[in-house]
């Protein structure tokens, strides 16, 4: 064993060198530690949760602007097949014409 004696030796230990008064000291002291290292370890899951939920956030808006950007330029391109479809479908009426009219 590492030499260090148990909780519950300390204690009896105080009981026996000096009384009830520093054993029940001893058991404070333990119960105020554990309710730091309880109190401190629920701050720090805290802090790490609120620190994920603005990465998340800041991702989503990032990946939305990515998205309407992703929009405008599939917009963008399908206003030119569009046109283009367009100018040639009147090309291809007006060399009608031409050829009819001949």
């Amino acid at each position: 064993m590492s030499g260090q004696p148990s909780l519950f030796e300390q204690i009896a230990q105080a009981f026996r060198d000096h009384g009830l008064t520093a054993a029940l000291g001893v058991w404070f002291t333990f119960i105020a530690g554990l309710a730091t290292a309880v109190t401190r370890k629920a701050f720090t899951n805290e802090a790490l949760l609120h620190k994920l939920e603005q990465e998340l956030n800041e991702e989503r808006t990032r990946i939305e602007k990515r998205r309407d950007e992703d929009r405008k330029i599939d917009n963008d391109r399908l206003a030119r097949i569009e046109r283009d479809i367009h100018d040639m479908r009147t090309l291809i009426f007006a060399a009608f014409q031409r050829k009819n009219g001949e």
